[in-house]
């Protein structure tokens, strides 16, 4: 091979490996970004390629293993505030890998998505993230050629892979909060009973009650609807059973809008005489409410990116079925204080 030929000559993963006195593999996976690489290691053939000037050939390493380097993504709610930090998430754990993203919206319509599923199967993608508009147990789309992985609405069925918020765990994290501030008369108005989030965050709060030793004012959750009149609604109710309230866990942030509203109205201080939570982290709500309002965010951009993570394990021949949750994180505020 003459000068100038070596010159032109493509820089290839051998050469990254030789200059980093590591195995092809070892420099494969630490390019990759795979787990079974030590820190050290990596730092090296990443130090190695840039030196180098290694430019990867990702459509010809692609079309060597069979796939396409896309991967679908369909979603039941593209303008929702639920959806879209999820879709962001997937998107940017696809990016990290220079994978190419294919966005559907089936708006809700079984038959629309079956279209789309159909249409990128056509292109021949890698995989697909189905992202549902309500977190809700969905149909499964059966048996595909290539993975699926449910995210925010887990599939009915046990065997699909699917990646969903930690509602259980939520409503107890809000209880935990406001027991660590010492209050122990706590009213819960939760949201819609038919939707099963509404019911695990119901179900972890009142767990955590009962390992703290007490039950919600009145006995029970107080189940309704979403919105901020059904928090003005839940709040008279629960001063009227328990004029001492002292705590109200709300099922979400609209709810609480209308709890910290009617408690005004009554001359109730919060947090002095009681604190209130919300749900979601919603920030045109939460963040604008008077006073600003403790609350629960899902992480839904990591629920994006763990689904997208599993999802590229599963195309690498390592599927993870079942329903893996993603904890939610307390948002502290002023209307608990204490923080």
């Amino acid at each position: 091979m003459t000068r100038s030929e070596s010159i032109e000559r493509r820089v290839t993963l051998a050469d990254v490996a030789g200059a980093a006195g590591v195995s092809v593999a070892t420099a494969s996976k630490a390019l990759n970004g795979r787990k079974q690489v030590r820190a050290e290691t990596r730092r090296k053939v990443l130090a190695a390629a840039e030196s180098l000037d290694f430019r990867p050939n990702i459509f010809g390493q692609q079309l060597k293993r069979g796939r396409s380097g896309a991967v679908g993504l369909i979603t039941h709610d593209l303008e929702g505030r639920f959806s879209i930090p999820v879709l962001m998430g997937a998107e940017d754990e696809a990016g990290s890998g220079e994978v190419s993203v294919l966005l559907c919206d089936a708006r809700g319509d079984q038959l629309r998505e079956r279209y789309h599923v159909q249409a990128l199967l056509g292109r021949q993608v890698d995989g697909l993230i189905v992202v549902g508009a309500r977190p809700d147990p969905r149909p499964s789309l059966g048996r595909l050629l290539v993975p699926v992985v449910y995210a925010y609405a887990p599939s009915e069925d046990p065997e699909d892979m699917s990646e969903v918020c930690d509602d259980v765990g939520a409503g107890a994290l809000v209880v935990e909060h406001l027991l660590t501030l010492g209050r122990r008369r706590i009213g819960i108005v939760a949201g819609d009973r038919g939707y099963l989030a509404a019911r695990d965050r119901v179900h972890g709060a009142t767990t955590a009650l009962t390992e703290g030793g007490l039950e919600p004012v009145g006995g029970r959750a107080l189940f309704g609807s979403w919105d901020e009149a059904w928090g003005r609604a839940g709040a008279r109710a629960l001063l009227r059973e328990d004029p001492d309230l002292d705590g109200v866990v709300c099922g979400s942030d609209q709810i609480a809008r209308g709890v910290l509203e009617t408690l005004r109205e009554q001359g109730v201080q919060v947090p002095g005489d009681v604190a209130v939570t919300g749900h979601d982290n919603w920030a045109p709500m939460s963040a604008q409410s008077r006073p600003p309002l403790t609350t629960v965010d899902l992480n839904l951009e990591q629920v994006g990116r763990s689904a997208a993570a599993r999802l590229f394990a599963a195309i690498d021949g390592d599927p993870s079925p079942g329903v893996q949750t993603v904890s939610c994180r307390l948002v502290p505020r002023e209307s608990t204080r204490g923080y």
